[in-house]
């Protein structure tokens, strides 16, 4: 019995790491100015704090994932949660996974219209059903079912994604409008070791037919193994799940024995630019290295990385 306890005393590690994003695509500081760039920093940096307090405590990845990530579901500063782009029908859409490194459990949740924070539903239907993921009327009775909060549609349409529908629908082509993806998401390493990842999103705006892209699938949007590392994307979702963006540099790293750097650089900057796929990933290994690489001028990403004695916090925007 005391050598066991020896024994997971020396494997325990000695600080965690989160890592967040906020959506990659055209951003830059002429369209971003300082006053947004200030809001933006902030709600970071909050759930930062929110994944910290889980962390810090020693709590579980899974947990802190989704502490951090309802802190930007509340801000109508990104598109998931409240601020979600809007669908053709004018009415937000959102999708959301999760997926524990440890187990290899999952869960999903697609196109939920008056679940507050998809996140916790995703997390619901991981831990208390046999699925992976529920989609449409279904989702949103299970969450009901899980007592889980929900609102009225209305409450996910702030005056600027309005304004943004509006004009949308003025143009005859979803071509004609620089996309921002500013979908949002969460990967951490904590003291036990163990990894999580977590994407949240209000998908693309004036997105048709019930359309779902690569945020609530896992191995695309989403993926999360100790053996390897956890992965949440944010861009253009058809190009990620076609080229199962999350998964594949798990693979890399599993298969080749690739680094964290070579393999998210190799998917990113590589394979899906070859293909006009546009967009990035936060990444966390298993020794607490952090990778953040993008393809497009700019990704809201922010970190908190505690190494047992100091504790390192950033957040950028552009390309360094």
């Amino acid at each position: 019995m005391n050598a066991f306890a020896q024994q997971a005393t020396i494997t325990k590690n000695k600080g965690y790491v989160i890592v967040m994003h906020g959506g990659a695509g055209d951003i830059n500081p002429q369209n971003t100015p300082p006053e947004k760039q200030a809001a933006l920093k902030a709600a970071l940096t909050e759930a930062l704090g929110e994944g910290k307090k889980v962390l810090s405590k020693g709590g579980t990845s899974l947990d802190a994932v989704v502490a951090a990530i309802k802190v930007l579901e509340n801000s109508p500063l990104f598109n998931a949660g409240k601020g979600a782009v809007i669908n053709a029908e004018g009415k937000c859409e959102m999708d959301a996974s999760i997926m524990d490194g440890k187990t290899l459990k999952a869960g999903a949740v697609a196109g939920v219209t008056i679940v507050k924070n998809p996140i916790t539903a995703a997390r619901a239907v991981m831990d208390h059903s046999e699925h992976v993921m529920l989609a449409g009327k279904g989702a949103e009775q299970f969450a009901r079912e899980q007592q889980l909060e929900l609102v009225e549609s209305s409450y996910f349409i702030t005056p600027e994604r309005w304004k943004s529908y509006l004009r949308m629908k003025q143009q005859d082509s979803l071509q004609k409008v620089k996309e921002k993806f500013g979908t949002v998401g969460a990967v951490a390493l904590d003291l036990d070791g163990n990894l999580a990842a977590a994407t949240s999103t209000g998908g693309m705006m004036m997105k048709k037919f019930g359309r779902v892209g690569d945020s609530p699938i896992i191995g695309a949007g989403t993926y999360a193994n100790n053996e390897a590392c956890a992965v949440s994307a944010t861009g253009h979702g058809e190009f990620f799940i076609r080229y199962v963006v999350a998964y594949d540099i798990a693979a890399l790293m599993l298969y080749k024995d690739w680094s964290l750097d070579k393999a998210s650089d190799f998917v990113i900057n590589h394979k899906l630019k070859d293909v006009a796929g546009e967009g990035g990933v936060i990444c966390v290994d298993k020794q607490g290295n952090i990778a953040t690489p993008f393809n497009t001028p700019g990704m809201f990403r922010a970190w908190l990385k505690f190494d047992g004695k100091n504790e390192e916090i950033r957040v950028a925007f552009f390309k360094e």
